[in-house]
């Protein structure tokens, strides 16, 4: 597997992996509906061509041998230099192979310079919270989930990359 940066021809099969994933992952939590409509605002394809020519924003894709897309990140550095890691998805067969961490990784090695990452998630995706844990997260605040998640909450972590 090869992790690089995103480009415009990975587009399409982004945005369907985002779909497939928010489905599994939302759906039981916010229901189908809700998470359908969630995803189709913020992952089509002509939503995602925006965000990668956005130069506050990284994204990357993890790629099988075959040119297949197996997972993708994104990040977003605010005005004041703060990264959040808004998007870290990857598909359902690859569960348990170490990709989701090996893409983890491939983040925060192109932060490493900045002090911290943020990231938030949604209270009841307990496989998300247990995997950001694992890898050195902390939680720092609790607050309305983004999207409009149906009145949901959400908890904000953060992992320094500095001492």
């Amino acid at each position: 597997m090869r992790i690089r940066a995103m480009i415009e021809q990975d587009v399409p099969l982004v945005s369907q992996l985002l779909a497939e994933s928010w489905r599994r992952t939302y759906g039981p939590i916010v229901g189908l509906a809700e998470t359908t409509k969630i995803s189709n605002l913020h992952h089509s394809p002509k939503r995602l061509a925006e965000e990668l020519a956005d130069t506050n924003k990284v994204a990357l894709v993890a790629e099988r041998s075959d040119g297949s897309l197996a997972g993708y990140a994104m990040t977003e550095m605010d005005a004041q230099g703060d990264v959040m890691l808004d998007r870290l998805h990857i598909e359902r067969s690859e569960f348990g192979n170490g990709l989701a961490a090996d893409l983890l990784q491939a983040v925060l090695a192109a932060h490493a310079c900045l002090p911290s990452i943020t990231l938030e998630v949604l209270e009841g995706n307990d496989r998300a919270l247990a995997f950001y844990h694992k890898h050195g997260f902390e939680v720092v605040d609790r607050k309305p989930a983004s999207y409009g998640s149906a009145g949901r909450m959400s908890l904000i972590m953060r992992k320094l990359l500095r001492r």
